[in-house]
C-alpha cells in the first residue's frame, strides 16, 4: 500500500484537492449565474450552500479515502466487504473517466487558443475592423472563427489529443514527482494569474457595469431557481461525487487534518470564482458585450475583446491574451488530472497494473469517446442521443445524474453505514477541545440529514429540468 505514494503536506494536499475543484466552470458558469440571479444575494446563498452542504460532501469523501488509503472501489470493497456498496465505487470510476472524455475537448479548445494567442493572432488592426464592421455585431468574426474551429474534423481532435497526454504526462509522474509537483506550482501560478487578469480588466473603461452585475444584491432575481442554480454551483463546483476527492484524500498523511483542508478548499474554490468573475466580467462589459452562459462566453467573445485591445496596443494584447489563455489551460489541467487519477488509481490498487499500463487503457478510452464527443459539433451533428448531441449527452448524463448519485451515495454510506467512531477520528479524535466536539456533532447532523435531502432536491430538479 505504501507504493500507491502520499502528499508531502498538508500544503501540497491542498493544492491538489484545490486543483480538482478549480476548474472552466469557476471561469465561464459562476460569473453568469451569479450575475443572472442577483450577484451578491446569488453569492450568499452560494456561500451557505458550500458551507452546510458542500463541506460535509466533501468531508464525507475525503474521510472515506483518507481512512482506507484506497481508491473509490477500493475503500467500498473494505469498508463494507460482501455488500453492494461497492458498485458505488465502480460508478466513480466510470463518471470522472466519462467527464474527461469531453472536458478534454473544451481543454483542447484551450490549447488552440493558447497557440492563437502565442502567435498573436488576436489583436491585428485588419481583424479588428472586421470584427466591427459585420452587422454592428461585436465579435462576430470571432464567433465565426469559434464555430468553424469545433465543426471541423481534424483541428479539434488534435488539440483534445495534446491536451489529454499533458495529463497523461502529469498522472505517469505518480503522486509525487506528478501530481504534487504539478499542483504546488499551477494551483498558486492560477491564482497569481487570475488576479493580475482581474486588475487588468476592472481598470478598463467601462468596467464599473460589469462589477456591478456581480455584487449588487439584488434578491428579487433570485428567484427558486436562482436558489437551486446556487445550490447546483456549489456542489458541481468542489467536484464532489465523482470520487477525484476520494482518491486525492487516500493520498494525504495520516497526521494531516481532513476538517482544515476540506475548509481551505471550499475557500479557495469560492475566492477563485469570484476573482474570476471580476477579471472576466468588466472585460466583457467594457467591450459592450452582453454577458452569455457557457464555454463560447471565453472563446468568442472575450477575442473580440483582445482584437479591439491590439488596435490600440498590439503588444499588450499579446501578453493579455496569453496570460488568459494559459489561466484556462491550467484550470483546465489541474481539474482533469484528478479524474484521470481515478481510473488509474482503480487499475493499479484492484488489477496491480502498473500506472503505466493503466494511463494507456483509459487515455485510450478517453480518447475515443473525446473524439465522438469532438465530432458531434461537426461531421456528427445529425447524431441524437435522446434528443441531445453525443456531447451533450455525455455532459447531462455525468452532471445531472451520475454526479448528483455519488454525491448522495457517499452521504448515505458516511452518516449511515460507516462506524460514527471513524469520522470522530478525523474530525474530534480523543481529547479534543469542547469546540471540536460539537462541530463534529453539527457536521454529523448535516452529513446524515442536510445533505442528503439537499441532494435529492438537486437531484429531482435535474430529472424535471
Amino acid at each position: 500500500m505504501d507504493n500507491r505514494g502520499t502528499f508531502g503536506s498538508r500544503f501540497t494536499a491542498t493544492m491538489a484537492m484545490a486543483g480538482s475543484a478549480i476548474g472552466l466552470g469557476n471561469i465561464w458558469r459562476f460569473p453568469y449565474i451569479a450575475g443572472k440571479y442577483g450577484g451578491g444575494a446569488f453569492i450568499i446563498v452560494y456561500l451557505l450552500s458550500a458551507v452546510f452542504i458542500c463541506v460535509p460532501i466533501f468531508l464525507s469523501e475525503s474521510i472515506i479515502g483518507k481512512s482506507t488509503r484506497l481508491g473509490t472501489f477500493g475503500a467500498m470493497r473494505t469498508l463494507a466487504p460482501g455488500s453492494r456498496w461497492k458498485w458505488l465505487g465502480l460508478i466513480t470510476v466510470i463518471t470522472p473517466l466519462i467527464i474527461l472524455s469531453y472536458y478534454s475537448v473544451v481543454g483542447g479548445w484551450s490549447v488552440e487558443y493558447l497557440f492563437k494567442a502565442v502567435a498573436q493572432a488576436f489583436g491585428t488592426g485588419a481583424a479588428g475592423a472586421a470584427a466591427a464592421s459585420v452587422a454592428g455585431a461585436a465579435g462576430a468574426a470571432e464567433r465565426a472563427e469559434f464555430a468553424s474551429f469545433i465543426s471541423s474534423t481534424w483541428k479539434p481532435i488534435i488539440a483534445h489529443s495534446i491536451f489529454l497526454l499533458a495529463n497523461a504526462l502529469v498522472v505517469l509522474g505518480g503522486v509525487k514527482k506528478g501530481i504534487e509537483k504539478f499542483t504546488k506550482i499551477t494551483t498558486p501560478v492560477l491564482f497569481v494569474l487570475i488576479v493580475v487578469i482581474m486588475f487588468y480588466a476592472i481598470s478598463l473603461p467601462g468596467a464599473q457595469a460589469g462589477i456591478n452585475y456581480l455584487v449588487d444584491a439584488d434578491f428579487s432575481k433570485l428567484t427558486a431557481e436562482g436558489v437551486l442554480s446556487a445550490m447546483g454551483q456549489a456542489f458541481f463546483s468542489l467536484s464532489l461525487g465523482v470520487g477525484t476527492i476520494l482518491t486525492y484524500a487516500s493520498y494525504m498523511r495520516k497526521e494531516d487534518s481532513i476538517l482544515a483542508t476540506g475548509c481551505f478548499t471550499a475557500g479557495f474554490d469560492l475566492i477563485f470564482a469570484m476573482i474570476a468573475g471580476f477579471a472576466i466580467m468588466p472585460a466583457v462589459f467594457a467591450a459592450g458585450i452582453e454577458p452569455g452562459a457557457g464555454p463560447g462566453l471565453i472563446f468568442e467573445t472575450l477575442p473580440y475583446i483582445f482584437t479591439v485591445m491590439g488596435e490600440q496596443s498590439p503588444v499588450l494584447s499579446g501578453c493579455v491574451s496569453i496570460l488568459f489563455f494559459l489561466t484556462i489551460l491550467f484550470a483546465a489541467l489541474t481539474s482533469s488530472i484528478s479524474m484521470l487519477e481515478v481510473g488509474v488509481s482503480y487499475l493499479v490498487d484492484e488489477k496491480n497494473w502498473s500506472r503505466g499500463k493503466a494511463i494507456l487503457i483509459v487515455c485510450t478510452g478517453c480518447w475515443l469517446l473525446g473524439i465522438l464527443c469532438s465530432l458531434s459539433f461537426g461531421p456528427l451533428s445529425g447524431v441524437n442521443i435522446m434528443g441531445n448531441s453525443i456531447f451533450d449527452f455525455c455532459d447531462k448524463l455525468a452532471s445531472n445524474f451520475l454526479m448528483v448519485l455519488g454525491s448522495l451515495l457517499f452521504v448515505l454510506f458516511a452518516g449511515w453505514k460507516m462506524k460514527k467512531s471513524i469520522l470522530a477520528d478525523e474530525i474530534a479524535p480523543d481529547g479534543s477541545s469542547s469546540v471540536k466536539i460539537t462541530l463534529f456533532k453539527i457536521l454529523y447532523f448535516l452529513i446524515r440529514y442536510v445533505a442528503p435531502l439537499a441532494i435529492i432536491v438537486i437531484f429531482i430538479t435535474n430529472l424535471l429540468m
